[in-house]
């Protein structure tokens, strides 16, 4: 792949010139979640997602995530940061149940954390989740045997075949990167 983003240099609405140099944006990066299918079951039953963004050469990730009433993630460690914003429902970790999230309430990880997310069963609606994650999420079996690695990677092939083996169409998301080969012309 070779690289054909070059930086250029910035100018105002009306051309005058700025004393930067950017790189060139013929369209907003935007995805509309009303339009994005939901993947059900992705990641165990009761949880589905609809992705936004995946940038496989940072390793970044966002969704939106849907958890049932009940669902449940397993215990996984975090490599890097972890931030969630709850839309709706609500939802708690299993090592810290006094510390219930509800619609509006952000949550920052650090990496390096460790935890278990729990749905609870007495939900009278679905969670509703906008999450960003830099990095992976090791996921553990109840024994502490290794379980899966959920990353930006592993989330892209997911849409892939569970899209395909759900029948869901085209599915629209927001891609990372321009990683390839440059070369510099010189004289």
């Amino acid at each position: 792949m070779t690289l054909t983003i070059a930086p250029g240099p910035a100018t105002t609405s009306t051309g005058a010139p700025l004393p930067l140099v950017a790189l060139p944006q013929a369209e907003l990066l935007t995805v509309n979640s009303n339009d994005i299918p939901l993947i059900k079951n992705a990641l165990g039953p009761g949880i589905h997602f609809k992705p936004l963004r995946f940038d496989l050469e940072a390793g970044r990730w966002v969704v939106l995530a849907i958890f049932e009433p009940g669902s449940r993630v397993p215990l996984h460690y975090h490599t890097g940061i972890a931030e969630g914003y709850t839309l709706s429902g609500s939802w708690h970790y299993l090592e810290y149940p006094d510390q219930l999230q509800t619609a509006g309430s952000y949550l920052f990880e650090p990496g390096g954390s460790v935890h278990t997310f729990v749905c609870p069963e007495s939900n009278t609606e679905d969670t509703v989740l906008l999450t960003w994650v830099e990095g992976a999420n090791i996921n553990f079996n109840e024994d502490g045997s290794f379980h899966s690695i959920l990353d930006a990677v592993s989330g892209t092939h997911l849409v892939e075949v569970l899209g395909e083996a759900q029948q869901l169409g085209p599915i629209t998301y927001i891609g990372g990167g321009a990683a390839g080969v440059t070369s510099r012309s010189g004289a």
